[in-house]
């Protein structure tokens, strides 16, 4: 952690700038977590707020200000951030709003972010439009509103966007402990990428969860993921929103099949963060990450005294990349002296209710749904709110199977209220995690389970010139062959001498119109062209000038190569099933530019239509080496071209057991 931010986030000194209700939520708010330091507040009238004389000036204070909450209007905290700048002041947190958050009302706000940026100079600031931090480890908080957090020895961090949230997710009470819970605002200066890269400083943190808007600098988003993976501490995100991908006057199908969120998949995906899709799933994310980590397996056990439950959570699993591997003998044996002949064995396993309040032979029963090869064992019990004495049972035994086995384990509720916080509390101390909701428990077990390492070489950042260009179908792929790719022999020629200008092509013939996006969808393509009749078809099309090339055959499938400029993610490249129902079928996958032959492979491999390059009831395999050279081709145009090219699309890709060429293919750039 830098000093200076170090110094913000555990401050022995805090300064509070503003009128009086402000002053007094912060300072309730920093009494609430148990503040020990020294906390002033600065009004003109010196009155006394919240118990405490206000000074009139900040140049009246005559110690060190380690952090300030600036709670004044826009205008004027300018002039506070430059006073506390040449006071020597750790940091400060800007709590007014009219920042560039408000343009659609006020243009002026971004000429004020600026401002405030250059007021600052190299002090740290939170926001503006921000609400601040609960730090529970070190009992410090710069807050001006209610929240619910209590002191923690060791926990997770959460940063957010949205202040609001913030404020929801102190008053959790499902046992998660909340080290750190951060707001970022609009992130003038001090960016949520690089706050929580500080963060990991910590070694109390044990994960941290991020609620985005947006990424802004990717490679600071690079780095927090690079020094994470190095701690050993996961990241989980909860992103929001839809990036611009300045899909307004795009052309090909690419871009309305990646969609406004591929990019931000793609991100998360090769930094290696999880992502959750709602705020339940993702507090029980964080919630299994702190008791245990990442799960070594997607291979999950469940015990249930119900078939109902154990039916329940076999469906919903199907939607997940999960798995209930069979009981082995040695489980078999192990649940049958617990069990009894009377209950069927099997995962999900229900057990019946034969062994209900009989811990030690719950104990013995849950420890035969763990052992090698499973991630996580879940017990679902749901504990009643009106009498759940009869349930400690169920407590005790998930603490046994813990303490003896040290394998991961979950007691989950189906419903949240069906799990007392202090019971939560009383697993959670024990190495059990509690999880409320069988979807939720599902969510965590995926995500603990598929985070993988982050990718380190840095993504390609694309240009910001204009595009106003599309090239011709011919020049698109005579530049892209120039990168490697394969495309059929062929000519441009006029349509009324075609087939004495085509005589060195071999037929059958493809033959274009030249100066069309969508060929088909215009009627000016031919397939199938024999030289008898090459002049005919050549005029039928309908443009001066058409393409003849040599026809590709023996496809296996076709594919899509696609690639969009996004400006907010890099370029975001889309493989998937092409031809003429590209965007009926919608079977893609997205990736970042540049992705490795292995990633490429991982992405192709994830397809509808993967069977098919595989070889599929008979046929022929597709050569997959020659697809992945032909992705690497479409990749190395692009990285030669990243500073003018909007999109590039190859479709289709044929597909042969021999080898892959594009015959159709588009490139929309700006001028050189």
């Amino acid at each position: 952690m830098t000093r200076d931010l170090a110094r913000v986030l555990n401050p022995t000194s805090i300064a509070v700038i503003g009128g009086g209700a402000w002053c007094a939520s912060i300072i309730e708010a920093a009494q609430r977590i148990g503040y020990q330091g020294r906390i002033f507040p600065v009004h003109p009238s010196g009155k006394e707020i919240a118990g405490i004389k206000a000074i009139e000036k900040l140049e009246d204070w005559d110690g060190p200000i380690d952090a300030a909450f600036i709670g004044v209007n826009r205008f004027a905290t300018l002039e506070v951030v430059s006073s506390l700048r040449e006071l020597g002041a750790g940091g400060a947190v800007c709590f007014a709003s009219g920042f560039t958050e408000a343009l659609a009302e006020d243009a002026s706000g971004a000429d004020l972010q600026a401002q405030l940026v250059a007021a600052a100079g190299g002090m740290p600031i939170l926001g503006p439009n921000c609400y601040g931090f609960v730090n529970a480890l070190d009992r410090a908080a710069i807050w001006p509103d209610q929240h619910g957090m209590q002191p923690v020895e060791r926990g997770v961090a959460i940063l957010t966007q949205s202040s609001n949230i913030a404020i929801n997710l102190t008053m959790q009470r499902r046992g998660l402990p909340i080290a750190y819970m951060v707001t970022c605002g609009n992130m003038a200066q001090t960016s949520q990428a690089a706050i929580a890269r500080q963060l990991l400083d910590d070694d109390r943190v044990t994960a941290i969860g991020l609620h985005i808007e947006g990424f802004g600098n990717l490679r600071e988003w690079e780095a927090l993921a690079a020094k994470a993976h190095d701690r050993g501490v996961p990241l989980v995100a909860l992103k929001v929103g839809a990036s611009e991908q300045a899909q307004a006057a795009a052309v090909s199908h690419t871009a309305s099949l990646a969609g406004s969120d591929a990019g931000a998949q793609a991100l998360l995906d090769r930094l290696g963060i999880a992502r959750l899709h709602g705020l339940p799933a993702f507090l029980e994310t964080l919630k299994l990450l702190h008791a245990n980590g990442l799960l070594t397996s997607n291979k999950i056990a469940s015990i249930s005294c119900s078939g109902g439950e154990a039916s329940l959570i076999a469906d919903l699993s199907t939607a997940r990349d999960l798995v209930f591997p069979p009981l082995s003998e040695s489980q078999k044996q192990e649940l049958k002296a617990a069990l009894g002949p009377m209950v069927a064995l099997a995962n999900p396993l229900d057990y019946h209710t034969y062994i209900w309040r009989d811990t030690q032979a719950m104990t013995r029963a849950w420890k035969g749904m763990t052992g090698e090869g499973i991630g996580m064992t879940f017990s679902i019990v749901d504990y009643p709110h009106t009498d759940y004495t009869d349930w400690t049972c169920a407590t005790q035994a998930a603490l046994a199977v813990r303490a003896e086995t040290g394998a991961p384990f979950a007691v989950v509720a189906t419903l949240p209220e069906l799990m007392p916080e202090h019971v939560a509390d009383e697993l959670m101390a024990g190495g059990v995690v509690p999880i409320m909701g069988l979807e939720e428990a599902l969510a965590a077990a995926e995500a603990a389970s598929h985070t993988k390492a982050p990718v380190l070489e840095p993504v390609c950042l694309p240009g910001t010139a204009e595009p106003d260009q599309v090239l011709t179908e011919a020049e698109a792929k005579e530049a892209l062959a120039s990168h490697g790719l394969p495309i059929p022999r062929n000519m441009v020629v006029s349509a009324l001498d075609a087939a004495q200008a085509c005589s060195e092509l071999t037929p059958p013939f493809a033959v274009k119109g030249i100066g069309l996006a969508h060929k088909s969808e215009h009627g000016a393509v031919r397939l199938g062209v024999q030289a008898s009749n090459l002049d005919e078809a050549s005029r039928a099309v309908g443009t001066d000038t058409v393409l003849v090339e040599e026809m590709a055959d023996g496809a296996v499938v076709e594919l899509l190569i696609g690639v969009t400029r996004d400006p907010a993610h890099g370029f975001v490249m889309t493989v998937g099933a092409g031809g003429v129902l590209t965007e009926v079928l919608r079977d893609t996958v997205s990736l970042l530019v540049p992705s490795t032959q292995n990633q490429v492979k991982q992405a192709l491999n994830r397809l509808k239509c993967a069977p098919l390059l595989h070889g599929y009831r008979g046929k022929p395999a597709a050569d997959l080496d020659a697809i992945v050279a032909a992705v690497n081709a479409v990749q190395a145009y692009v990285l030669a071209n990243a500073d003018t090219l909007a999109e590039v699309e190859i479709n289709p890709l044929i597909c042969t057991a021999e080898g892959a060429v594009a015959v159709d293919a588009l490139i929309r750039k700006a001028s050189s």
